[in-house]
């Protein structure tokens, strides 16, 4: 992969992890074009997964050829969280998984904007989209919750199922200097805990790590259902090496 070391260098290391944060969840909303509930939410969902995968070519770029690390890199070689990459489920457990890590990536990119590291510019703009991002995954959570009792117990279902992927978010990522991850942590509890509760729900309770320790995306150690999205997301590039279009 032109010599490309994805575990070299700090900077290099943080922006693998955002980037295929970025990345992955952008393939994974993309899977509900043709198939969201309402024209207006296709729509909806397709913005963000593009304002993701610009996030995501930035990141990438920082580190080498954009293409070859979103499509010939191995399975073990992507350092994305482990929440982004689980399936879209029912559309509550899509929201679900954008409540959680959509609250976290506006977080974390209006610490990096204050700072003046090498994320800052990038952390600048992208907090002005996770701000749309948190908003309509919390207005959806809202409207799920308070609902029908269908549409409610969905809503908690696909809360309690993605609680487990939650811990991952708030291990220090390498590079990402000048983050207090514990204080994030905090306020990733205390804005859920409003919408949720707003919401007429309640956040799970128990452990917040999956099958491995939490950390183990960032390790390269992914859920079964990440090596056939790959294979999907990677499909058209390795069928024809080297095309241009």
């Amino acid at each position: 992969m032109s010599g490309i070391d994805t575990n070299a260098g700090t900077t290099t290391a943080a922006a693998l992890a955002l980037g295929d944060d970025a990345l992955i969840l952008s393939h994974r909303l993309g899977e509900w074009a043709g198939h969201a509930p309402v024209l207006e939410e296709e729509v909806a969902l397709a913005n963000i997964a593009l304002d993701l995968l610009g996030q995501a070519r930035i990141l990438l770029s920082m580190v080498g050829d954009e293409d070859e690390l979103a499509f010939l890199r191995e399975e073990r070689s992507f350092r994305n969280l482990q929440l982004v990459e689980q399936p879209n489920g029912d559309f509550a457990h899509t929201i679900a998984r954008q409540l959680y890590f959509s609250v976290h990536q506006h977080e974390l990119y209006a610490e990096l904007a204050r700072g003046t590291g090498p994320f800052a510019p990038l952390a600048a703009k992208a907090v002005k989209e996770t701000a749309y991002h948190r908003d309509h995954a919390e207005q959806w959570t809202l409207r799920l919750g308070d609902g029908t009792e269908e549409s409610r117990t969905r809503m908690q279902a696909a809360l309690k199922a993605l609680w487990k992927f939650t811990g991952e978010l708030f291990q220090p990522v390498e590079g990402l200097d000048g983050v207090d991850w514990a204080v994030l942590e905090e306020r990733w509890l205390a804005a859920l805990t409003d919408v949720v509760e707003r919401a007429g729900l309640t956040l799970p309770e128990g452990p917040r790590t999956g099958a491995w320790a939490a950390g183990a995306g960032r390790q390269g150690l992914h859920t079964e259902s990440f090596g056939r999205m790959l294979a999907e997301m990677q499909h058209l590039h390795r069928s024809h090496p080297g095309a241009s279009w």
